[in-house]
């Protein structure tokens, strides 16, 4: 046999064993990848077929019940020498909760396009709230922040963050070609934000209008205003805050206080001092629930501004990195939930999804920062933790919010699947009677 013809008869042998062993190996079955491999090869964050993503109501009960716990350690011997109760803040806060899932279950009836609609109307009822309190509110510590209806006191500032969010939200659907290209679109979310930033400063509430500056920040960077609008409007916004700090006596007391607490332990700095000494007992894995010394009257507002240093005191500091790590967890979701709703072209619940987060984020932040002295003393509750009605019904709106954007995407990425089957079948059908004929 020649060499040419030995070749080609080992070509031919290799080509039929290649061809053999593919036949075999084709009919050996293929275990299926997992579940979390074909989600993340979709790129596609809607998990199952559940009509909402369950999550959110796991984190949101679960950071009710540390509160509770913690509402419940740390208001007993204020509430016994107060109101002769020592679980007088515990029923409260019990109630409000009641409240809070009573105001979810009705919220999460109300479609996303309802928010949007009406996004002017409840920006104008946030300023007459807002109005009102200045008139008819009542005063405590010097701020008059609280509308008192019976036994209820609201607090306006809450509903007014969220309702300013609405409106700044649906202002950027329509207007963010404007924003994006001129200086115009830019200045008007700002000059809103400047008028209910005036009406809290007359309360006076700094806190909530660093969170809303903070907030509107973000998410204009976030609709894609140019670089330099941001920095103006940092440069603007440091300065007037600076300015507010250094001309008002009791806020200029409260910077410097925070840069050296124990230069007046007893006077200007007492607060910090006595939350720091809770940090410092707390260590690694805490003195045990109940066994806070500075809930004792020591630390002022220990269950409402303060109620992470009790925690820390308790639980030590593992006890903050799970609440820390519960919070980032709700954060970081809503963030994805945003980015995901304006992949899918609902700009409204994108942004509102975004403005939460960022408002949630900033909000915890500023309560554990100032408790654990990084930064100055703002008065701002920590979400669905600290003890408040008005901050627990409104944080919690805010949690509903961010379920129903979830329903609402996957009930569309659903009809949209049926939508394609349908289809399918209608065209399997109509080949099948155009081969029968």
């Amino acid at each position: 046999m020649s060499l040419e013809k030995t070749m080609t008869l080992a070509r031919t042998m290799s080509l039929e064993t290649t061809q053999a062993i593919t036949k075999t190996l084709s009919q050996v079955p293929v275990p299926p990848l997992p579940e979390w491999i074909n989600r993340l090869m979709a790129g596609s964050n809607q998990y199952g077929a559940n009509a909402f993503d369950r999550s959110f109501i796991v984190l949101g009960l679960t950071m009710y019940m540390v509160g509770l716990v913690m509402v419940a350690s740390s208001s007993i011997p204020v509430a016994e020498r107060l109101f002769n109760n020592p679980f007088h803040f515990v029923i409260r806060h019990g109630i409000y909760i009641g409240l809070s899932l009573a105001v979810a279950g009705v919220a999460l009836q109300i479609p996303m396009s309802w928010w949007h609609k009406n996004s002017s109307y409840l920006l104008g009822f946030a300023i007459v709230l807002l109005v009102t309190v200045l008139l008819i509110g009542r005063s405590v510590n010097g701020s008059t922040r609280w509308i008192v209806l019976g036994p209820i006191t609201v607090q306006a500032a809450e509903p007014a963050k969220l309702f300013f969010f609405c409106y700044l939200s649906a202002y950027l659907v329509r207007r963010r070609e404007q924003v994006m290209e001129n200086l115009k679109g830019f200045i008007k979310p700002l000059i809103v934000f400047g008028v209910m930033a005036a009406l809290l400063l007359l309360q006076p509430d700094l806190g909530t209008v660093i969170v809303m500056f903070v907030t509107t920040f973000g998410l204009l960077f976030l609709a894609g205003a140019k670089l330099w609008q941001f920095i103006a409007m940092a440069l603007v916004g440091a300065t007037s805050l600076g300015m507010l700090a250094y001309f008002e006596p009791y806020r200029w007391r409260r910077v410097t206080s925070f840069l050296d607490p124990w230069q007046d332990p007893f006077g200007s700095g007492y607060q910090l001092t006595q939350s720091l000494m809770a940090y410092g007992r707390g260590e690694v894995l805490g003195q045990g629930l109940g066994n806070s010394i500075q809930k004792l009257e020591y630390l002022p507002e220990a269950h409402t501004d303060f109620v992470m240093a009790v925690l820390a005191e308790e639980f030590g500091f593992v006890g903050i990195s799970v609440v820390l790590l519960l919070s980032m967890t709700l954060v970081y979701k809503a963030l994805i939930l945003g980015r995901y709703a304006l992949a899918k072209e609902k700009y409204f619940e994108g942004f509102l999804a975004y403005s939460i987060g960022i408002w949630m984020c900033f909000q915890a932040a500023v309560n554990i920062g100032a408790s654990a002295g990084i930064v100055p003393t703002k008065g701002l509750t920590m979400p669905l933790i600290s003890y408040g009605g008005s901050s627990m019904i409104i944080m919690t709106l805010a949690l509903v919010l961010l379920i129903r954007i979830d329903h609402e995407i996957r009930l569309q990425s659903i009809q949209a699947t049926s939508s394609k089957r349908a289809t399918k079948k209608e065209l399997k059908s109509i080949t099948k009677q155009n081969g029968d004929k």
